[in-house]
């Protein structure tokens, strides 16, 4: 297969989705109003992407079986086993997501078999890991786009956890005074979450009379916003845990494994390997397995870190992550500056955010229209291609080193 081809994808209506960012973005009607979460581009086995060929859809996972050197190039084939590596997503949050953190590899390969053989189904509610992956992640803010992520300075969650539930909180806030370490902040999040009904209303109660004592309004306001989306959930307390951060669009975050986040509101695009397994830890209906979330997470203070850069050429901007699976980057063109693509790569999935631009294949001078919410997959066997017009693509590809 090599041939750029138009994907249709598939959409996730989560509760926490907007109604209207994603429609927006493809151009679709929403006319029953349901949530629209996640567009998924990719081959997923939950999820995966459909190709339109000679009349027919037919799925990416199908078509990567089947032809796995031509789409995926035979060095990322051979590394990850004749599979897509990634999963592109956009992701559109009208409110906040659950407070969660995603497994290591070895984590995810050890929880997988284990659950296999405890005849757990893949789709319980229940279950932790749907697949033997990991997840590492990064998100580029397409709006303004606001996240908890990675635990505040030990000192700082002292000083703020004082200031709102001194009574209700001491015992607990006395041994993180003693113990201000990560050994320290992971009993004290451990007790926090173990807390028994009458003490979690007792704690949230003292939160709300005294939340207007802090000084920073952020936290403020977000810890309002969680109490109306969640009440009486002890997650209210996560802005003063974990560091409130507030992306600019074209702003980028790495999520590593193990690290504590939830998104709280916008519309990004989301880069992430090839899992769907989530442990989470509040603010949410869902399942949450503490003990399993206790062994994921790190407990260390993570200060606040955007992404870096790299240009490359005049209209190609990369995102500088250590992931394996993937490489997200951000390409413009206009009516006097084309991109040329390298000619070796790995399979790539672009997506039109703005404007109207024609893909061409170089070698076959066929090309395709491309316009504001079309994705494509750009085969590894496609030698070189050039985009024209005047547009925005977000890409994702793999690295070949």
């Amino acid at each position: 297969m090599n041939s750029i081809v138009k994907l249709q994808n598939m959409i996730q209506h989560y509760a926490w989705g907007s109604e209207s960012a994603i429609p927006e973005l493809i151009g679709q009607a929403n006319p029953a109003g349901k949530p629209w979460a996640e567009l998924w581009m990719g081959a997923h086995p939950k999820a995966p992407s459909q190709l339109i060929l000679d009349g027919r859809s037919v799925s990416l996972a199908e078509m990567i079986r089947a032809h796995p050197d031509d789409i995926l190039g035979p060095t990322v084939a051979r590394r990850f086993s004749e599979r897509l590596p990634y999963l592109f997503k956009v992701l559109a949050a009208a409110k906040p997501l659950s407070i969660q953190a995603h497994p290591n590899l070895k984590q995810a390969q050890t929880g997988f078999k284990r659950e296999n053989e405890q005849q757990i189904p893949l789709d319980a509610p229940h279950r932790n890991y749907r697949d033997d992956n990991h997840k590492p992640e990064c998100i580029c803010a397409l709006t303004e786009f606001i996240a908890m992520y990675g635990f505040r300075e030990i000192q700082a969650i002292f000083a703020l956890m004082v200031s709102v539930c001194p009574e209700s909180l001491s015992r607990e806030l006395r041994r993180l005074e003693l113990n201000p370490s990560s050994t320290g902040l992971k009993q004290f999040y451990s007790e926090l979450m173990n807390l028994d009904e009458k003490k979690q209303n007792a704690v949230v109660a003292e939160a709300r009379r005294n939340i207007d004592r802090m000084d920073d309004p952020d936290i403020i306001f977000w810890m309002k916003r969680l109490d109306q989306e969640y009440p009486s959930d002890i997650g209210l307390l996560s802005p003063i845990l974990l560091n409130l951060i507030r992306l600019e669009p074209g702003q980028a975050l790495y999520l590593p494994a193990g690290e504590l986040h939830a998104y709280l509101e916008g519309l990004g695009i989301e880069l992430m390997a090839n899992s769907d397994n989530v442990l989470r830890g509040g603010l949410t209906p869902k399942h949450i397995d503490l003990p399993e979330l206790l062994r994921v997470v790190h407990f260390e203070p993570r200060p606040i870190s955007l992404l870096e850069t790299e240009n490359r050429g005049d209209n190609e901007t990369v995102f500088l992550t250590p992931a394996r699976e993937f490489v997200l980057s951000k390409v413009t063109v206009a009516p006097d500056t084309d991109y040329l693509s390298a000619t070796i790569r790995g399979a790539e999935i672009l997506l039109c955010t703005e404007g109207i631009a024609r893909i061409r294949h170089i070698a076959r001078e066929n090309s395709l229209e491309i316009k504001k919410g079309d994705s494509v997959l750009v085969p590894a066997a496609v030698d070189g291609y050039r985009i024209s017009g005047k547009a925005t693509f977000y890409k994702a590809g793999s690295p070949l080193e």
